[in-house]
């Protein structure tokens, strides 16, 4: 470190922070940077540092519905204090980052899905689709927790989150509630790895992201 560099006193915030710990938003003019928006999902490829939690915070300081994954969750989990938020929030965790978000190990959260799912809902004020072998929709508002009946195995594959994001994001902006949103997303998504999986109905092969898209049309037509 430079012998000039000078830290901050005891209690005190570092510089860039407001006093609450929460990022600042950078002054990110969203609006004049993407034109119309009529929901946000943040996380995928953001990156976590200090721009990446400023834009973040910009994004959940709007009125708009957002879905926050990937990298965005794991700014939350040192953000707690960015959620609640008033508009409609859909947060797609895994196992492991939800355990970061409730400060418990991965396998307590696999082991008592459900029960996570409500806790993190409950505390995050945000709906909560927990990503996994059975996918399971959280909402804050002691609604009944919703279970998807769809998938395969070869959805966990690199990029395939990515993917029901995109999914349930286009689903949140068309006006579907979060968990109307996660739970159609995660249908859609389990459907077209089904048929990503075994295109010609006998056996099933390793699929990758880009499998899951073009399967997508057929799942849809599949309803």
């Amino acid at each position: 470190m430079h012998p000039d560099a000078v830290q901050p006193e005891a209690g005190q915030p570092e510089a860039g922070q407001p006093e609450d710990g929460q990022p600042e938003d950078g002054g990110w003019d969203l609006p004049g940077a993407v034109g119309r928006v009529q929901a946000w999902v943040a996380g995928p490829g953001m990156g976590t540092g200090p721009d990446a939690a400023a834009r973040l915070t910009a994004i959940l300081r709007t009125d708009l519905p957002v879905l926050v994954d990937a990298d965005g969750l794991t700014i939350l989990s040192q953000h707690q204090g960015l959620l609640p938020r008033r508009a409609p929030t859909l947060i797609t965790p895994h196992a492991g980052e939800l355990a970061r978000l409730l400060g418990t190990d991965p396998a307590s959260v696999e082991a008592r899905r459900l029960e996570h799912a409500r806790r993190a809902a409950g505390q995050l004020g945000a709906t909560v689709l927990l990503k996994g072998s059975t996918t399971v929709i959280a909402s804050p508002d002691d609604e009944p927790v919703l279970v998807n009946p769809t998938g395969t195995p070869w959805l966990a594959t690199a990029g395939s989150g990515d993917v029901l994001s995109g999914l349930a994001g286009a689903l949140l902006a068309q006006g579907l509630t979060p968990a109307q949103a996660g739970l159609a997303g995660a249908y859609l998504h389990g459907l077209a790895g089904r048929i990503a999986a075994s295109p010609d109905g006998v056996g099933q092969a390793p699929i990758g992201a880009s499998d899951l898209v073009r399967a997508l049309p057929a799942a849809f037509r599949s309803l």
